[in-house]
């Protein structure tokens, strides 16, 4: 099953050798998965294949250059790292596992490899004297000790003309591989209810009251829960996303629907209720029928408040674990503190929108992360990495607060 593939940053890295050429099938699968691919060759993996193939067949430009002039400021590795959901070195080659064990960065794949905080993993490919060799095994062990996945090689017969493993398994194989390294179970058989994006509320037929919110970090969270096994309702402001897939999405407009549509799922089961909406906080008295015609320089229009969704979701009962979000434009933390407090959560993710670079609309995102008695900050990535990241921090305050409600924490 490859549904954890949709949506996923892939950077496929290619080392030298013969293997090579299964590569470009590679590609292909991840891509037919649903992930998104960029393709890092080094010197000898030229040799096999070119660029333009995996150009052809990725749909992106390929990377070769660790000071690459046509990225951000030269520093394409670093823009790949953070991008990156999954980095997969298909084929590796026994020298490329060697400095990769030692931390050795002196080409485009070896430090984008130090560089990125996403998931890891190698498909060794190589004859099968080298695959055996002492110092080759202590190598892999050594990456295994790091935390990369290591997807053991194939037996049989090799282009060499030898007899043995060291074969580097098949596309189908990998993709299906790859696939599995999102499916963490953390969240098997639980019920997490998600709001996300903006709210609208009309003052006529034809105008509302809104803000930027994307959607994109809710969509996120939604596609994370679901690779931990969760049953998500996704209940949806006005956005412009696709629907993860397995994700029971609910569509709503306003404030109010979609307190209502909180609570009726709230009512179905709900163990984990994710605040990531951008709620607006208060709504027109009234609702004109017709459009407002122009009647001078000013319009007065009377607001009332909106209820606080997420407020009434942590003082319900039955209750869920609440995460809350706060996104703010000063006193960041400070503000988020008194959130969680205020509004009885259990955990408050904040950032903040004002910067260009993590604010609405954008793909990556920062916050820090704060519950009764603690905190983490989670760097800037690419929202996936950082609601995987968020997952994995419910699980662990869901497991102390009541072990029995947490399955299998990662």
């Amino acid at each position: 099953m490859l549904a954890t593939l949709v949506g996923k940053r892939v950077v496929l890295a290619i080392s030298g050798g013969i293997a090579a050429y299964k590569s470009a099938d590679l590609v292909r699968r991840l891509r037919d998965a649903g992930a998104e691919v960029q393709v890092v060759m080094t010197l000898a993996a030229q040799q096999f294949i070119t660029p333009l193939t995996l150009q052809a067949l990725s749909g992106n430009v390929v990377h070769t250059e660790l000071l690459d002039p046509e990225a951000e400021a030269g520093m394409g590795h670093i823009e790949l790292a953070r991008w990156a959901d999954l980095v997969l070195v298909a084929p590796a080659s026994a020298d490329v596992i060697a400095r990769l064990a030692h931390g050795i960065a002196n080409d485009l794949l070896t430090t984008l490899w130090l560089a990125t905080r996403a998931k890891r993993a190698v498909a060794p490919a190589m004859n099968q004297q080298m695959w055996a060799a002492q110092i080759t095994q202590d190598n892999v062990l050594k990456l295994s000790q790091q935390g990369v996945t290591v997807f053991q090689p194939a037996s049989g017969s090799q282009a060499c003309g030898d007899i043995g493993a060291g074969r580097m398994l098949e596309a189908v194989e990998l993709a299906q591989l790859s696939a599995n390294l999102f499916a963490v179970g953390s969240l098997t058989g639980k019920r997490v209810v998600i709001t996300a994006g903006p709210t609208r509320e009309a003052i006529d037929p034809v105008r509302y009251i809104s803000n930027h919110s994307s959607g994109k970090m809710g969509y996120a969270l939604a596609q994370a829960c679901i690779e931990a096994g969760a049953h998500v309702t996704l209940i949806s402001g006005p956005v412009h996303l696709p629907t993860p897939d397995r994700v029971q999405r609910v569509n709503v407009t306003s404030a109010l629907q979609m307190l209502a549509a909180s609570q009726q799922a709230l009512a179905e089961g709900c163990d984990m209720f994710i605040a990531t909406a951008a709620v607006a906080d208060y709504r027109p008295a009234a609702v004109a029928e017709q459009k407002i015609k122009k009647q001078g320089d000013e319009i007065v229009i009377e607001l009332v408040k909106n209820p606080d969704i997420v407020a009434t979701i942590a003082q319900s009962t039955p209750r869920p674990f609440v995460l809350g979000f706060a996104a703010e434009t000063q006193y960041v933390e400070n503000y988020a503190r008194a959130k969680l407090e205020a509004k009885k959560l259990d955990m408050i993710a904040c950032n903040d929108v004002s910067r260009a670079d993590i604010g609405f609309q954008s793909d990556d995102n920062a916050m820090t992360v704060f519950w009764r008695g603690g905190y983490q900050k989670l760097d800037k990535a690419n929202k996936s990495l950082i609601a995987r990241q968020l997952v994995a921090l419910c699980v662990q305050q869901l497991s102390a607060i009541n072990p029995a409600i947490a399955h299998n924490p990662s």
